[in-house]
């Protein structure tokens, strides 16, 4: 009996023994994925801020390459103000429209050349459509508002009037629709339509 004690109690205290080992070991799996849970917070919150950091100083960025720009407009509200012959006053514009030109580009934005080219939807939007001999039907015969891109994506579609066929007409100058009701009244009035009488 007391053998049977005894090792019962050996037993017990084995078990205990590995129950204290498998709870240290939960508490340490517990404490690393505690501490790897606050780490990736921690990262989270790091990219946060860094992305955050990355648009303020581009923004910052942009705005100082506008300076220049906003410099130029100033000396040509100042010559106009002065008044004279008005040639200060479109000097100052065209450096305007340079420095701007010279801001998108340095953001790779680029103009897109819509005149003379084939209608595409993906690259023009169209305002209007003339009848014109002079031009291929679907040609861009006139720009109303230049297009831009950048890179593949296009921040504004240019808007253009295209170019369709003339409208076929006779000598007369009347239309298919005419033609069909005159030939329609000249077998009438021949005779053509008693027959279904």
């Amino acid at each position: 009996m007391e053998a049977s004690k005894t090792g019962e109690n050996s037993e017990q205290e084995e078990l205990r023994a590995r129950l204290e080992q498998v709870e240290r070991e939960l508490a340490e799996l517990k404490d690393k994925y505690l501490r790897l849970l606050a780490e990736n917070e921690n990262a989270r919150k790091r990219m946060r801020q860094q992305a955050e950091e990355n648009v303020r100083l581009e923004r910052e960025r942009m705005l100082r390459e506008l300076l220049p720009v906003v410099d130029n407009l100033e000396r040509t509200v100042t010559a106009a103000r002065g008044g004279g012959n008005g040639k200060p006053i479109i000097e100052g514009a065209e450096l305007v429209l340079r420095s701007m030109m010279d801001f998108l580009r340095g953001f790779g934005v680029i103009q897109v050349t819509a005149k003379g080219e084939r209608f595409d939807p993906a690259l023009h939007e169209a305002l209007d459509h003339v009848e014109t001999a002079a031009h291929e039907p679907d040609t861009v015969v006139s720009e109303l508002h230049p297009g831009y891109k950048i890179g593949d994506r296009i921040l504004r579609p240019a808007r253009v009037t295209v170019a369709k066929a003339p409208a076929t007409r006779s000598a007369g100058g009347k239309g298919k629709e005419a033609e069909a009701e005159t030939e329609w009244a000249k077998n009438k009035a021949n005779g053509e339509d008693e027959e279904l009488s």
